[in-house]
């Protein structure tokens, strides 16, 4: 006799305790599982720790705004807008559902909805999470990439815009036309300062609109406006069968979206909310005035170590963070980079023991159980690694030290991305996706050698920045580590690395 079909999650979450009736406070940018399993799960600890209203209702409930693809959307209005959050470590699974979304849709499919979400009265607050490729600004120069097709479209037509910058610009114009309610602009993207990085951005879009316009809304952004800078922080890989598996076996029911997450999670933020905010505070986030001291721990010691490590694993064949950071010669280089390129270039914020934070991060980098995969680390570098490495890199090279372990990072991301004719990097690598793949792809194909392919790529095309596109020294010895990397492997390079850096 065959099992009865499982109940859909909605279903079974019929006699779960619920949230008070929400009403929506926050639209949010960005539908992917980070947010899924970051801002949402600390918004459900806020109301669940601050109670329903006089009437039963609890008003941050989030609109959940997709870019292109209907996938999730869909599902979770199938699923009566919850999803379960698995929470995966070594010793097992946890599930929890924060059921704190209002509604859910595509930008795609309806841009005048963004922008009339954005422009009600009643949202507060706007948050994104959106990569560093949904900014639209140009990595040489920091500013908004305005000759961008996209960009230009937002700017001439006022009521569908594609871009999460025209997007908020938009709904700025329309708070600021109608009831002049203040709101926050939250990024929760890892980019260096993205509070200052967003503000920016949204001003120098806001300046492009005819006159009259620009002059309006920029002078509503400077009274009723704020843009706190955040750190975000929690491994979260992409959904997969395995874990629809994992929710039938653990809770009995069927979710066709849940989200894999590590048990580690971290929110620091600027208290600066210029229409009041959830108490986030209750599931444990931190508001600091040392922002920007947590960031450049994430950005450097935790991001800039993890690229690496994938991006080595990824040459070895090897498919996920742990069975990478599990090879010798892989570690040894992750903690070398970690310790003597990206750590002398950081401040702790008060309070944190650097030697604590970094076995903290092996350990989460070993979770087995968890299986971040090497391709997704390694996406998107292009945009990534500039926030990493020129910083450390320039304050070694201007003390009188060789950055082999970061030099080694630039050589391996071009190993896995810009492949010259003759190597194959693996399937790991070519699974890595990136927004500048076209040019890396034209460089690999008009360099006869790995000295040329680094001098192309980050001396002519500035991938890591104007400053180091000048530092002969740090470019030479990122060919020299990439021609090792074609010739013997990644593991013979890093080992090389090692061993010229100890002498």
């Amino acid at each position: 006799m065959a099992a009865s079909p499982l109940p859909r999650l909605s279903a079974a979450y019929d006699g779960a305790p619920r949230l008070g009736a929400l009403r929506p406070g926050i639209v949010h940018l960005g539908l992917g599982n980070f947010h899924r399993a970051h801002q949402a799960v600390y918004t459900r600890a806020a109301l669940e720790a601050a109670g329903s209203g006089a009437d039963g209702a609890s008003d941050w409930g989030i609109i959940g705004v997709g870019s292109r693809s209907a996938a999730v959307p869909d599902a979770m209005k199938a699923q009566d807008l919850l999803y379960t959050v698995i929470e995966i470590s070594p010793e097992g699974e946890s599930f929890s559902i924060p059921g704190v979304h209002t509604d859910v849709f595509t930008a795609a499919g309806e841009p005048e909805r963004v922008v009339a979400s954005i422009g009600a009265p009643e949202t507060r607050i706007v948050s994104l999470t959106v990569t560093e490729n949904g900014y639209y600004y140009s990595p040489r120069t920091g500013h908004l990439a305005v000759d961008d097709p996209a960009i230009q479209r937002d700017l001439s037509e006022a009521a569908r815009p594609s871009t999460p910058i025209g997007q908020i610009v938009r709904g700025l114009q329309s708070r600021a036309r109608g009831h002049g309610a203040p709101i926050t602009v939250l990024s929760c993207d890892n980019l260096a300062d993205n509070g200052h990085h967003t503000e920016r951005l949204v001003k120098e879009f806001a300046s492009l609109l005819p006159e009259g316009e620009a002059a309006e809304t920029l002078a509503f952004i400077e009274r009723h406006v704020t843009f706190p800078s955040t750190m975000v922080d929690r491994i979260v890989p992409a959904t997969a069968d395995h874990y629809r598996r994992l929710v039938a076996e653990g809770c009995g029911y069927r979710d066709d979206v849940p989200v894999p997450a590590e048990p580690f999670t971290m929110w620091v933020l600027e208290d600066s909310f210029a229409a009041g905010r959830p108490a986030w505070e209750a599931g444990g986030a931190v508001f600091s005035d040392e922002v920007s001291r947590y960031e450049e721990l994430k950005v450097r010691l935790l991001n800039g170590t993890h690229s690496l490590i994938a991006y080595l694993g990824a040459l070895t064949g090897a498919a996920t963070i742990p069975e990478s950071v599990r090879q010798p010669e892989i570690e040894a280089a992750a903690r070398a980079v970690l310790r003597d390129e990206y750590r002398p270039s950081v401040t702790a914020p008060r309070g944190v023991d650097l030697d604590a934070y970094e076995e903290e991060l092996f350990t989460r980098w070993r979770n087995t159980a968890l299986g971040h995969r090497t391709s997704q680390v390694g996406s998107d570098g292009s945009l990534k690694l500039r926030q990493r490495i020129p910083v450390p890199a320039l304050a070694a090279l201007d003390s009188g030290r060789a950055p082999h372990f970061l030099a080694l990072t630039a050589a391996a991301y071009l190993a896995c991305l810009a492949p010259l004719p003759g190597f194959d990097p693996g399937p790991h690598a070519a699974a890595m996706v990136d927004p500048a793949r076209p040019m890396l792809a034209r460089a690999a194909e008009l360099s006869s050698s790995s000295a040329e392919l680094a001098s192309r790529v980050l001396g002519e095309q500035h991938l890591l920045g104007e400053e180091l596109a000048g530092r002969d020294e740090f470019i030479a010895r990122t060919g020299e580590l990439l021609d090792i990397i074609r010739r013997n492997g990644a593991l013979a390079a890093a080992a090389e690395a090692g061993k010229v850096s100890a002498g």
